[in-house]
């Protein structure tokens, strides 16, 4: 209900109430003569009265001959014993009454006037959160919409990525100089899709795109559009691209656009009539409808890429992808300075060094390192932020806290300790090995009684198969140390065991790595969207033969690698006992500590 129906409601309550008070204004002024009720008892002790009608709290009457040219009266009761008393006193007294019919509205009035106000001032809040506060508001959109003081975020908070960051700089180029670029007939990009793994910085990107150009904008998720109302989603990117051109020139972003733009036809048994499909309709009228010159730019982002719908993705409506991926080491050493302007940092630390620390490391992982080290400082009570600091919470991040409460007994304890021990060994003698960090037996939060921490010193792209077998043996190395030491293995090597078994399957069926089985590729990726959404099923393309060979490919690989793992610690027996000794005196070792931790390049 807008404000001019509300307006008249209240008008016509009003009308009602004035109406109602008027007419028993009127009933009261019919009477001729309202009397005190003594001077009524004057004149029924004078003969004056011929006829009196009684009621519940009134007197009427007519008099034998009018007085003073009234012939009527009413007069209020008053009880007889205070009557009496009155008399006496020579006082002169009367009665009231209530009026019964406004008493009769106001207490059926005043209840649900007081109702209304409460369902206005809180439950109609309380309805509106849930997207339905009225019939009228439920189509309207939940964008939020900022202008450059509000984003607070520039291209100078945008960093590893400069790839991204030049083609999106264009954008912002062509909303401020759109004549810059329609000399020569070019025109804006109607979408921008921005891709990548999750926390690289997509949003932080159309941000800072806002921030540039100093054009409202309008953020929204995808998963606001659709609610439990059929219709409301497509009524919603309606009134959102009718307030875009209003405000152009403006940016719309839609994040997390999956939610949204799902291919059509494929996860559900809806049909064509599907809310989620009627929404995505709508968006692409949208898409299709706006004139790019009016200055409008849509930018969305998602995770997901390969589940959108392909007439979503075309060009026309999403002219321009730009993937926004990990950083590689400049970029992360570039991103790790942006985040360390905020705290107090040791002049002396190495960015370059932590960055190298870090493979794979996203720009939000990065940032909530900088805040655990920061955390980390406080708690030791430094001064400012140092390498040290980093390093815990490197730890921190990739193999949880330390929990130091949880005890092990002897046995146990010596299990661990010449586990991680072969891990390491193998990781420093293997080729083309990452370099072993950190070794420690302290338990952590993740359920790990002990863990080796090694980090590549480059970014890699590409691993051959001697690499991967390499790292199958420094996998299984752990469960070999305990064989050698106590004849028997532990439960300890189970996470060991998945990995190293991933590694094999992955040379067999999908690198096309083992002779027996040729250059195929017998498994498709099962991160991918055909893998997630058929019931946890993945396809098989092969036969029940070909399958028993590649279970028999994935077991002599692993058989391998783990005799492998023997032969190399059996060589270096004495080391192996010696760093085992170390790690339970001091839970955690560094290669500073324990020399034959350090790469040995020319061990074969």
């Amino acid at each position: 209900m807008d404000r001019k129906q509300q307006f008249h409601a209240w008008y016509f309550v009003a009308a009602f109430l004035g109406l109602l008070l008027v007419q028993s204004w009127l009933s009261q002024a019919s009477i001729t003569e309202r009397i005190p009720y003594s001077a009524f008892l004057d004149h029924l002790e004078a003969g004056r009265v011929a006829s009196v009608t009684v009621r519940a709290e009134q007197i009427e009457g007519r008099y034998r001959e009018p007085i003073d040219g009234i012939s009527q009266f009413i007069t209020n009761i008053v009880p007889s014993d205070l009557t009496d008393r009155l008399e006496r006193l020579n006082i002169e007294f009367d009665g009231t009454v209530q009026n019964s019919a406004l008493t009769a509205l106001l207490s059926w009035v005043v209840p649900v006037v007081l109702v209304f106000a409460l369902w206005s001032f809180f439950l109609r809040g309380m309805i509106d959160k849930q997207g339905m506060g009225g019939m009228m508001s439920v189509g309207k959109s939940r964008a939020k919409v900022y202008v450059e003081r509000d984003t607070g975020v520039t291209f100078d908070d945008v960093a590893g990525v400069d790839e991204a960051k030049a083609e999106l700089k264009e954008i912002v180029d062509f909303l401020k100089e759109p004549g810059k670029f329609g000399r020569l007939g070019a025109r804006i990009p109607k979408g921008i899709l921005l891709t990548g793994p999750p926390g690289t910085g997509k949003t932080l990107f159309a941000r800072a795109i806002a921030g540039e150009a100093g054009v409202p904008f309008f953020s929204i998720s995808g998963s606001e559009f659709v609610e439990m109302f059929v219709g409301v989603g497509a009524a919603r990117v309606r009134d959102l691209f009718d307030q875009a051109r209003k405000a152009a020139p403006c940016i719309i972003f839609i994040d997390e656009l999956d939610a949204l733009g799902r291919r059509r036809g494929i996860g559900g048994f809806g049909g064509g009539h599907d809310e989620k499909e009627q929404t995505l309709n709508q968006l692409l009228a949208e898409l299709d409808g706006f004139d790019p010159r009016e200055g409008i730019v849509l930018l969305a982002a998602t995770n997901r890429p390969e589940i959108l719908d392909p007439a979503l993705m075309r060009a026309g409506r999403f002219d321009r992808q730009v993937v926004v991926d990990r950083p590689d080491k400049i970029g992360r050493a570039a991103i790790l300075r942006v985040h360390l302007r905020k705290v107090a940092v040791d002049p002396a630390l190495d960015v370059d060094a932590v960055a190298g620390l870090t493979p794979g490391f996203t720009g939000a992982e990065l940032a909530n390192l900088v805040n655990e080290a920061a955390i980390h400082a406080t708690r030791r009570g430094a001064e400012t932020v140092g390498l040290a600091d980093l390093t815990s919470a490197l730890e921190r991040v990739v193999a949880g806290m330390e929990r130091k409460g949880r005890l092990l007994n002897a046995r146990e304890r010596e299990t661990v300790a010449w586990h991680e021990m072969g891990h390491a060994l193998a990781a420093a003698r293997l080729p083309g090995a990452d370099p072993v960090h950190k070794v420690s037996i302290i338990p952590r939060t993740i359920g790990a009684l002990g863990y080796t921490l090694t980090r590549p010193t480059e970014d890699r792209f590409l691993i051959t198969r001697s690499e991967l077998e390499n790292r199958m043996v420094m996998l299984l190395a752990g469960r070999a140390a305990e064989r050698i030491r106590f004849d028997e293995v532990s439960t300890g090597a189970a996470d060991d065991l998945v990995r190293a078994t991933d590694i094999a399957r992955q040379i067999v069926t999908r690198f096309g790595m083992h002779e027996s089985l040729g250059q195929a590729v017998l498994e498709q990726d099962r991160g991918g969207f055909l893998g997630e959404d058929r019931v946890g099923f993945a396809p098989r393309d092969h036969s029940e033969v070909t399958a028993r060979e590649v279970d028999l490919a994935v077991r002599g690989l692993l058989d391998e690698a783990y005799q492998r793992a023997l032969s190399l610690l059996e060589d270096c027996r004495s080391d192996l006992e010696a760093g085992a000794r170390m790690l339970m005196e001091r839970e955690s070792i560094t290669p500073a500590d324990f020399p034959p931790l350090r790469p040995q390049k020319d061990a074969a």
